[in-house]
């Protein structure tokens, strides 16, 4: 299942200092000389303004590794999905400021995951299971969604947000998101 021409997938960190625009006037430069990309995008200081403009404190887990995430509650998710909806839409729009066709894809409708049932964390020194977190496994990708927009002539760019089994929003690593789609699409 591949698009007619190679495909790249580019990923872009969410963290605070990111000059999007720089990065997206160099990929439009590239997509103008006839490349065809597929941009997945983290949201994760957008996240951490919003939740604190709500009055909603960020909260992190760290796992018995020593591996930080964000810990996702049910508030969260709501708080996570709007952020990476207006990350999506600001990256777009600047896409389409360069006269690049791109298309959002900022909702779980392209990524399906398997919500994690137990993630073990340490709390205060102390091993804890934490069982009300929206994060997930990425289980697959529709990838005929990314090559029907690819075939277009148009660009997608992807929250990393995906569908549940149980149809609920869950969180996802955008790095492993970027990883799925490449190999998915022979990238």
């Amino acid at each position: 299942m591949t698009s007619s021409g190679n495909v790249n997938v580019l990923k872009v960190g969410g963290g605070a200092g990111v000059d999007h625009a720089a990065v997206m006037e160099n990929l439009a430069r590239r997509i103008k000389s006839g490349e065809k990309w597929v941009l997945v995008h983290g949201c994760s200081d957008a996240t951490n303004k919003l939740t604190k403009e709500v009055g909603y404190e960020p909260k992190t887990i760290t796992s018995p590794g020593g591996h930080t995430s964000r810990y996702t509650d049910a508030r969260t998710i709501e708080l996570f999905s709007m952020a990476a909806a207006a990350v999506n839409q600001e990256l777009v729009s600047l896409l389409f400021s360069h006269a690049v066709q791109a298309v959002g894809l900022a909702g779980p409708n392209l990524i399906h995951a398997e919500r994690k049932k137990a993630i073990r964390a340490i709390q205060n020194g102390r091993q804890i299971v934490i069982r009300d977190d929206y994060s997930g496994k990425i289980k697959g990708i529709y990838a005929g969604v990314l090559l029907t927009l690819l075939d277009g002539g148009f660009m997608p760019v992807v929250a990393p947000l995906a569908i549940g089994e149980a149809y609920e929003r869950l969180n996802v690593d955008g790095d492993l998101v970027a990883a799925t789609i490449a190999r998915a699409l022979n990238a």
